[in-house]
């Protein structure tokens, strides 16, 4: 991840003051160290790792009968044609190749040039891996009608991809990082896309800020996600929903916090550390309060714009009743590009 900070400092748009190391904060400085961050990645993936691995000890121990996914799409499935706020995939059995170039647009490629190799990857797996990711059709299909006719949430569906071939990052990332070990994934997935990127999700791709856009027009902006707010209440009538059914439903937010490329003030060179800060202590300390109070456009200024899977999940778990994680983590990091929080919520 240090890599996307290498590129940044190639920016023409940033100016050369934010490029030197020694205006950067202290910790950015001895994290960047003498070799660029290459000494602080080992120690940032060994927590990351950690922590994933408590929370697939808690899945298996939990034994659901499908997996709840929040995730974003960065104009993968969902292009210009439609971007809707919320939609539910109600995807039969998937076999996804994580290391093949998907079928894109031509003249996108955000998250990687298309056609191009696949990067390394901690486990050493080829372009001819297959993740085998089980689907839930009767209960996406289930939750949406509840969602239509019991919560007054308009929820789009989709019963197969549009634009992006398999599952786009935010899932079969999610479904990867939990299958750290490689044991395999048993549980059905229903995976949930918002459209966190809002007003930038067409504009940028769904990647970086294209140089010379950090100030545009709002006119020439696409139209905002959904707010804080909202993305609680929908995570709420999900969580009011999902208990009612027939299942046991393991509910999971999937994604980093604030990202440093998507952080104008600090000319994307680090992530917003101090006010994802505070987030993890108000998610620690049970305060759903502060987390309702962000706004939109706060979201927009912190480069949160994922968290606003974790908004959801927070709704939710406000819903059922819980207040502070059973258990939590969170691994700070200025060069890495994100800052990554971990939670557990114990079924109840």
């Amino acid at each position: 991840m240090a890599t996307i900070l290498r590129r940044t400092l190639t920016r023409p748009d940033v100016p050369d003051s934010w490029k030197k190391p020694e205006n950067w904060p202290a910790p950015m400085r001895q994290e960047w160290g003498a070799d660029e961050g290459r000494s602080a990645a080992p120690k940032h993936r060994a927590e990351l790792v950690k922590h994933l691995k408590a929370l697939r000890r808690a899945l298996d121990d939990f034994k659901p009968d499908f997996v709840l996914m929040w995730g974003d799409d960065q104009y993968e499935n969902f292009h210009e044609d439609i971007t809707p706020a919320f939609c539910v995939y109600a995807y039969e059995d998937m076999e996804i190749h994580p290391y093949r170039p998907h079928q894109r647009v031509a003249s996108t490629a955000p998250m990687g040039e298309s056609g191009s190799r696949p990067a390394p990857n901690a486990w050493g797996e080829g372009a001819d891996a297959v993740v085998r990711i089980p689907g839930k059709r009767d209960a996406a299909k289930w939750l949406v009608r509840e969602l239509l006719t019991h919560e007054h949430i308009d929820m789009a569906y989709s019963y197969k991809p549009l634009h992006y071939e398999g599952l786009s990052h935010a899932f079969l990332n999610g479904v990867m990082y939990l299958d750290y070990e490689r044991k395999g994934w048993p549980y059905p997935l229903v995976a949930m896309a918002i459209n966190c990127y809002g007003s930038r999700v067409n504009v940028n791709r769904g990647g970086v800020y294209p140089v010379g856009t950090i100030s545009i027009p709002e006119a020439d902006l696409d139209p905002p996600s959904p707010s804080p707010d909202r993305c609680m209440e929908v995570g709420a009538a999900v969580a009011r929903a999902l208990a009612r059914s027939p299942w046991k439903v393991a509910l999971v937010a999937s994604s980093s916090w604030s990202h440093a490329f998507l952080v104008p003030k600090h000319y994307f060179v680090y992530p917003d550390v101090d006010n994802d800060r505070r987030l993890y202590e108000a998610l620690v300390a049970g305060d759903f309060d502060t987390w309702r109070k962000v706004t939109e456009a706060e979201v927009v200024d912190r480069g949160q714009q994922e968290v606003l899977n974790w908004w959801a999940l927070m709704g939710a778990m406000e819903a059922l009743g819980h207040k502070s994680p059973d258990y939590h983590g969170y691994v700070e990091s200025y060069v890495m590009n994100s800052n990554k929080a971990f939670a557990i919520y114990a079924p109840r």
